[in-house]
């Protein structure tokens, strides 16, 4: 990282990084009144749920009841029986509709969250030493040994760097990941876009591999696309994984791309070629 040696007059970098880590710090607690609000409209949703799942259960037990009684009056239980399951109809809709809610609730979280994480570079790999209070220059260290032109013609700030999780778990045999929380999107991903085309990065000669970082969720979401990512490519079909979970390719001249594989199912239906390269595994 640049030094200034000269701490009694502020220059414009000092001034430039001191308002982007005001501007970070205001868009964390922005970050943090949206997930309160989305925790307080995901537990109301919850309490309808259950308020509806206990309708839908007595509705079923008074069709059951009516089922069981002798039958003295036909046309009339007939007649309730109808209601009763008109009901269950209108109570089951309102069951799809609750679980729409919750998963837009759930995306939200997601959403929230990997906007939190835009900004950070994951480091795998690198081992655990007695420079646990360090990792900053550590990662100064990274960007000198991989990237030396980078950290010319870059101004390397770090707004953040930690292991993950806090704690080091003794049975776990794989050291914990570095994060590094820089204060610009831009520059994480020109880091990342030059390690991807370097394909070996190292830190005091032992491999180690620097990543975006993203929810569990989204992760999950983006390991989803990786089978038929492979074949794509094998086809030349130029795919590419955006953020945060996008799957995108060219067929025909054009470039599709797509955020879950109900959407891409539906399009290879009308592309016979592509339909038979993924029939198998979509």
């Amino acid at each position: 990282m640049r030094r200034q040696r000269n701490r009694t007059k502020l220059s414009m970098e000092d001034i430039e990084f001191r308002t982007t880590l005001l501007g970070s710090l205001k868009n964390c607690l922005e970050a943090a009144d949206k997930l309160n609000e989305i925790y307080k409209k995901t537990n109301e949703t919850l309490d309808l749920i259950l308020g509806n799942q206990l309708e839908i259960k007595h509705t079923r037990t008074e069709i059951t009841n009516i089922i069981q009684t002798p039958d003295s009056r036909p046309e009339e239980h007939k007649n309730q029986v109808n209601d009763l399951k008109c009901e269950e109809a209108k109570n089951t809709q309102l069951e799809k509709q609750n679980e729409k809610r919750i998963q837009k609730c759930e995306d939200s979280v997601r959403s929230l969250w990997d906007s939190f994480k835009r900004t950070n570079i994951r480091i795998i790999g690198v081992p655990e030493d007695e420079r646990e209070q360090d990792i900053e220059n550590l990662f100064e260290e990274i960007m000198t040994e991989n990237f030396p032109h980078l950290v010319k013609e870059m101004d390397l700030q770090v707004q953040e760097a930690r292991r993950t999780p806090n704690k080091r778990n003794p049975k776990r045999t794989t050291p914990r990941h570095i994060i590094i929380k820089m204060p610009r999107a831009k520059d994480k991903e020109r880091i990342l876009k030059t390690a991807r085309e370097r394909n070996s990065v190292t830190y005091k000669g032992i491999p180690i591999r620097l990543s975006a970082d993203f929810s569990t969720e989204t992760l999950q979401a983006r390991r989803e696309w990786q089978e038929i990512f492979k074949v794509m490519n094998t086809k030349n079909l130029q795919p590419r994984l955006l953020y945060p979970a996008k799957l995108s390719f060219r067929i025909e001249g054009q470039i599709k791309s797509f955020t879950d594989k109900e959407k891409l199912k539906e399009f290879i239906t009308t592309k016979s070629g592509l339909y038979e390269m993924l029939k198998g595994i979509l």
